[in-house]
C-alpha cells in the first residue's frame, strides 16, 4: 500500500466549513490526516454534511469542529489545542477571510478594521499559537497562510483586500525566515478568482469574464487550491519549501 502523503499528522484548517478550507480539509484526510475544523459556523455554506462529518465518514479519519472566531486570539489558541486530542498540531492552514468590493474613497473605518481583523491578524496570531505549540512540542511543522493575487497585483474597488493580502504575503515571508531554523516551514498560497459561494454570492466575481481574463480560461475551483495546499503541507513534496508565494490562477497575473 502506497503512504498517505499526510499519514499520522495532525492539522488545524480555519474557514474549512466551506469553500476552500472544506475543500483542504477533504484533500488532507483523504491522505491520512486527522483534522480540527476552526470555523465561526459548523454548516457548510455551499449545503451538506458539516466537513468534520464528512472527512470522518469517507476516509476513516479523526475530525472535529471547533467554533473559531479568528479575530479572537483566545478562539483560535482553543482551536490549535484541540489538535491536542489527536496527538497535537503538526500543520495550520490560515485559511479564513472576507472579501469585500468598494471604493477607495468610500471605505469606513469600521469596514477597513472588520477585514484588518479577519485578514490579516487571524492569520498573525493563527500561526503565532500555532508555532507556539510545535516550539513548545519540540516538533517540526508546517504554516500555510491564504494570501491571494491580491496580495501580488492591485484592482480599483479592492483596496482593503489587496492591503490585507499584501500584509499576508510578507508576513509569510518573515516567519519563514525567522521560524525556518526551528524546522516550522511557513509558506502562502495566492489564489486568483476561485468560484465558491463568496465569489458567487457574496461579491460576485466569479463570472464568465473573470474565466476569460485566465490563460486556462476558466475559473478556479477550491479542489485546486486545495491540491496546492496539499503540496505544501507535504514534508515529502516540499519539505524544503519555505517562505515562497504560490500562485493558483490559471495565469491570469500573467495575462
Amino acid at each position: 500500500m502506497t503512504k498517505q502523503l499526510l499519514d499520522k499528522k495532525v492539522a488545524v484548517v480555519t474557514g474549512a466549513a466551506s469553500g476552500n478550507g472544506r475543500a483542504i480539509a477533504d484533500a488532507y484526510a483523504k491522505e491520512g490526516a486527522d483534522i480540527v475544523v476552526a470555523d465561526i459556523q459548523e454548516t457548510p455554506r455551499e449545503g451538506g454534511e458539516p466537513t468534520h462529518q464528512l472527512v470522518a465518514d469517507n476516509y476513516g479519519v479523526d475530525a472535529k469542529f471547533v467554533e473559531c472566531d479568528v479575530t479572537d486570539t483566545d478562539s483560535l489558541v482553543e482551536a490549535v489545542d484541540a489538535a491536542d486530542e489527536f496527538g497535537g498540531i503538526d500543520i495550520i492552514v490560515n485559511n479564513a477571510g472576507i472579501f469585500r468590493q468598494k471604493d477607495f474613497i468610500e471605505v469606513t473605518e469600521d469596514e477597513y478594521e472588520q477585514m484588518m481583523d479577519i485578514n490579516v491578524k487571524g492569520v498573525f496570531f493563527g500561526a503565532q499559537a500555532a508555532a507556539k505549540k510545535m516550539l513548545d512540542n519540540g516538533d517540526r511543522g508546517t504554516i500555510i497562510n491564504m494570501s491571494s493575487v491580491a496580495g501580488i497585483i492591485g484592482q480599483a474597488t479592492f483596496s482593503v483586500y489587496h492591503t490585507t493580502k499584501g500584509a499576508v504575503r510578507l508576513l509569510t515571508y518573515s516567519l519563514a525566515d525567522e521560524l525556518g531554523p526551528e524546522g516550522i516551514r511557513v509558506n502562502a498560497i495566492h489564489p486568483g478568482v476561485i468560484e465558491t459561494k463568496m465569489t458567487k454570492d457574496d461579491v460576485p466575481v466569479a463570472t464568465q469574464e473573470s474565466a476569460e481574463n485566465t490563460s486556462m480560461e476558466r475559473l478556479g475551483q477550491p479542489e485546486d487550491v486545495a491540491g496546492a495546499a496539499l503540496y505544501l503541507a507535504s514534508d515529502d513534496l516540499a519539505g524544503y519549501v519555505n517562505g515562497e508565494s504560490l500562485i493558483v490562477d490559471g495565469g491570469r497575473s500573467n495575462t
